[in-house]
């Protein structure tokens, strides 16, 4: 069981930058892939990042590809994302997800893949 709890988010003019946190419970974090996803009003829940558990390489939607970088200190147990050059478009509730990554090598991009969530954290981007 883990259990994650986001941090981080606030109102930030286009352009700028937010670091969001996500700090898991558990002593086997290091064994978790871990995700961030996001949610904005009236829309479905999109996917954004994904960081694979065996070597920390990640992957990234194209909407945030060479804006957000996703990575993890497992000193902390905490996964973080880091977003730059924000847009409006940006505007969301910020959710980090978990899941054991043992026994696979995959990046997950799916919600459904996620069984452990956080309770969102909401970025606003004004233009």
């Amino acid at each position: 069981q883990v259990q994650l709890v986001e941090s981080g988010g606030g109102l930030v003019q286009a352009g700028g930058s937010l670091r969001l946190s996500c700090a898991a419970s558990g002593r086997t974090f290091s064994t978790y892939s871990m995700g961030w996803f996001r949610q904005a009003p009236g829309k479905e829940r999109e996917f954004v990042a994904t960081l694979r558990w065996n070597d920390d390489s990640t992957y990234y939607a194209d909407a945030v590809k060479g804006r957000f970088t996703i990575s993890r200190d497992n000193a902390k147990d905490t996964v973080y994302l880091q977003m730059n050059g924000l847009k409006p478009e940006d505007t969301a509730v910020y959710y980090c997800a978990a899941r054991s990554g043992i026994g696979s090598r995959n990046y997950y991009t799916s919600a459904a893949s996620y069984p452990y969530w956080g309770q969102g954290t909401q970025v606003t981007v004004s233009s």
